[in-house]
């Protein structure tokens, strides 16, 4: 990956309305966007992802901070100024124009001979894998062809940065995994940076380069897959991103990287911390339920690292299996058991069972 940033967003800030009764969409928000980077913005619904990617686009003014796209100020530009292009999730189609002439639409309004302009068009429908549709209609389409076609429009004037409202949530589950296969494939070919925005953690996963975490205007982590699902900053991004189990623990003593934590009943747990944290604190601990083993048992107390109680539901899901323990201090706790060759998954709601935590999989969130 390139070491040029494609974007660099300072201390952004968007306030709707005036004082007392402003609302704050978007408080003190930095992120940096490398070159050909498929970075994605995420975030539950009123996070500020979306007011965040308008701002970029210039479809909203920024209160207070600054946008550059390659160096270049760009925060005061008008939109149409703007070496950027937009996919909504409305596919904004023009009923009445072929799909060709949609996807060259931007080009004429660039000033492209029709020529030129359909030359581009029809390499973009190509490469969206609908070369042979030039003809028809959008109203002759299905919803996934159209929000191709929508694609291809975008990507014809060769913006320097495309943004992407949210464009998979109006298609099906099946057609939507496709989607994002291609779109990957596509921002590849292309080398063009990429910012996409959606609420849905399995496709900011499936996607992304690097992924921003939003919620209630403000930032809360960013990195890689790996690093958020693996390390998260605080229990918003823990709880946001998959499944997790978030359990409340004393800190009893911390040694460099590694604290040693109360929770329950007196049930002792090594973890894993990254954030300065005095014994004697509050805080939660994350484990992931694919992280935890378990095992048969008729021992009622717990040793280091190993947790017991009783399973309260287990379903079979075919590639692993879900269970759901109340432990002997009441405490509840979900695991995911990969139903491999010598695995325990033949355990009975109301059995007893020992819970073994992988090597450095309890996190402790000071946050």
């Amino acid at each position: 990956m390139a070491n040029t940033s494609a974007l660099e967003v300072r201390n952004a800030v968007k306030v709707y309305g005036v004082k007392p009764n402003d609302v704050i969409a978007l408080n003190d928000v930095s992120i940096s966007v490398e070159n050909n980077e498929f970075f994605t913005l995420l975030g539950p619904s009123g996070c500020g992802k979306t007011t965040l990617l308008r701002m970029i686009a210039g479809f909203e003014t920024i209160t207070q901070g600054s946008i550059r796209l390659f160096g270049e100020n760009i925060e005061n530009l008008p939109a149409n100024k703007r070496p950027v292009n937009t996919v909504f999730q409305q596919y904004a189609l023009f009923p009445h124009m072929t799909v060709l002439q949609n996807a060259a639409f931007g080009l004429t309004m660039l000033g492209k001979s029709d020529k030129e302009a359909n030359s581009v068009a029809g390499r973009m429908l190509e490469m969206v894998q609908l070369g042979g549709f030039a003809d028809r209609k959008p109203g002759q389409l299905s919803g996934g062809q159209q929000q191709r076609v929508a694609l291809a429009r975008a990507l014809a004037p060769s913006p320097k940065l495309l943004l992407l409202d949210e464009p998979l949530s109006a298609l099906d589950l099946k057609l939507r995994h496709s989607m994002r296969v291609e779109l990957k494939q596509i921002q590849e070919e292309m080398g063009i940076t990429f910012i996409f925005v959606t609420h849905d953690q399995e496709e900011a996963l499936t996607m992304s380069d690097r992924m921003a975490v939003m919620s209630n205007g403000e930032l809360q982590q960013i990195g890689t897959g790996k690093e958020i699902y693996e390390q998260p900053g605080n229990r918003f991004v823990a709880d946001f991103i998959g499944e997790t189990n978030l359990l409340s623990a004393t800190v009893e003593s911390v040694k460099g990287s590694h604290a040693t934590c109360v929770i329950g009943n007196n049930t002792r747990l090594e973890c894993v911390v990254s954030d300065a944290i005095e014994a004697g604190s509050s805080a939660h601990i994350s484990i992931r339920p694919e992280r935890i083993s378990l095992a048969k048992s008729t021992v009622s107390s717990a040793g280091q690292d190993t947790l017991t109680g009783v399973v309260s539901r287990y379903v079979y899901l075919g590639t692993d299996t879900q269970c759901k323990l109340l432990l002997d201090d009441g405490t509840k706790i979900n695991c995911r058991v990969q139903n491999a060759h010598g695995s325990t998954t033949d355990l009975a709601v109301g059995e007893r069972a020992s819970i073994h935590i992988d090597q450095g999989a309890a996190r402790l969130l000071v946050n």
